[in-house]
């Protein structure tokens, strides 16, 4: 039987458990536990540490089964979000994100607003009505995928952030309007084009190909490997792989993200 290594997690039914946290590693395992319990959850899917565990162990490469398992949960997540990674008049959105069986916070690389190109936000902005929040939202995925999946100096992306601030007379980020954070992901495309030789890549299949490797590349980084020697953390197989429909932080005041703690996470 040939091994699993992606497990699907929706509140229509998850495959993983909060048990399971060695193989689905700790946001994934407890993931898939609150989508199981009814919390509403997106839903999205996780890629094992078992295939970490692989990587490693084969140069680098991944098991001859991994793609076909991503592209039938990607169809199922397309399928109950009713919405297409790629398509250029409904598409979806998703994050890529590590963890470990431990949690190594900080420590391993994330990348959000994964599938939107030149295209798609067109349509992200007609189906949200909000064209300053689809331009935001392309800037950061171009800064962040530059940053962590091509290794573009984040600097870079700062210094372009602060000239146009102060083209525009501004002194904040949300100062910043449309027509402002357009131009700005002009500017962010042509440094990713300096730096790597390519243009920012379109195809959203292939910046989700990209980002799995960078999280899975993360996992060995000399301060991951670093936080896991001073915090003793040993046997573990390696990350996890989440991806999971987005959500959004940055569409307007009444919208944010954050964490929350039920005990005081310094003295527990």
């Amino acid at each position: 039987m040939t091994e699993k290594y992606v497990y699907y997690f929706s509140p229509e039914g998850s495959e993983g458990s909060a048990k399971m946290k060695e193989i689905l590693g700790g946001k994934g395992a407890n993931l898939a536990e609150m989508s199981k319990i009814g919390l509403p959850v997106p839903p999205g899917f996780t890629i094992a540490t078992n295939v970490c565990d692989y990587y490693y162990k084969h140069d680098k490469k991944y098991p001859d089964s991994l793609w076909n398992e991503i592209e039938e949960n990607l169809a199922k997540l397309e399928k109950e979000m009713g919405k297409k990674l790629g398509d250029p008049e409904n598409p979806l959105l998703v994050s890529v994100r590590s963890g470990a069986a431990v949690s190594m916070p900080g420590m391993m690389d994330t990348v959000l607003n994964l599938g939107l190109n030149d295209e798609s936000i067109c349509s992200i902005i007609s189906i949200k009505g909000n064209e300053r929040f689809g331009w935001d939202a392309y800037r950061r995925f171009i800064n962040m995928f530059g940053d962590v999946v091509m290794g573009v100096p984040h600097e870079a992306f700062e210094e372009a952030m602060e000239a146009r601030k102060k083209k525009a007379g501004v002194k904040l980020d949300m100062e910043l309007s449309a027509y402002d954070l357009r131009r700005l992901t002009e500017t962010y495309q042509e440094i990713y084009k300096e730096h790597t030789g390519e243009d920012f890549p379109g195809d959203p299949k292939v910046q989700l190909r990209k980002s799995i490797d960078a999280v899975f590349g993360s996992w060995n980084t000399s301060r991951a490997v670093k936080y896991r020697e001073i915090n003793d953390i040993k046997g573990l197989l390696g990350t996890a792989v989440n991806i999971q429909a987005m959500v959004f932080g940055n569409m307007g005041e009444n919208c944010g993200t954050g964490v929350a703690f039920t005990r005081d996470p310094a003295t527990g």
